[in-house]
């Protein structure tokens, strides 16, 4: 008796693994090169490849943050997306499908992809495509948005905090420093 089955190829990044070094609070930059073998392409992230890792507003990097088991992904795809290789959705979809080979997880990698493809304002996206996001992308808000929200407030609060520190520290230091910036991003 014959068993029929689709084997699919697995495809991974090659090599030792990411060097990289830190070039300021955000940005980091690839010291060797870094390579992915695709299904029919090879991308090679060359070293002095300037990368964020994933960008994560700051409301959500207690789920997801800034780098972690999809770094090597998330420079993929800001390399594909600088580099106009692949189309936009093209880049979202290898983001995705690296996500997978690394062992993310299902829910976090489909929500980082439904992400991604929001800040790509869905571009190239077929009709079946928008149906898979919005299936994606409207359990995951509801599933976030009360932590989101209690979060952002939780960020103001601290903001306001540290401004009346700032405060007292012009006043009673005479210090010169510029008042903190709220930040709700990353870095």
């Amino acid at each position: 008796m014959r068993c029929a089955f689709r084997e699919e190829r697995v495809v991974a990044f090659v090599g030792s693994g990411l060097v990289v070094e830190e070039i300021d609070a955000k940005f980091w930059r690839v010291v060797e090169p870094l390579v992915y073998q695709g299904d029919s392409q090879q991308f090679v992230i060359p070293a002095g490849f300037r990368t964020d890792f994933a960008s994560v507003p700051r409301a959500l990097v207690w789920l997801v943050p800034r780098y972690g088991a999809y770094t090597r992904a998330a420079i993929l795809h800001d390399y594909l997306r600088d580099t106009h290789q692949v189309s936009i959705a093209d880049a979202d979809g290898i983001f995705r499908r690296c996500l997978r080979e690394l062992g993310v997880s299902v829910p976090r990698y489909w929500m980082m992809w439904a992400a991604v493809r929001l800040a790509s304002r869905l571009r190239g996206a077929s009709f079946g495509a928008v149906v898979t996001w919005v299936l994606i992308a409207v359990p995951s808000v509801l599933f976030l948005a009360i932590p989101v929200i209690v979060v952002q407030v939780f960020l103001v609060l601290f903001w306001l905090v540290e401004l009346i520190f700032w405060g007292l520290a012009r006043v009673f230091a005479r210090t010169a420093t510029p008042p903190p910036q709220p930040q709700m991003k990353t870095a």
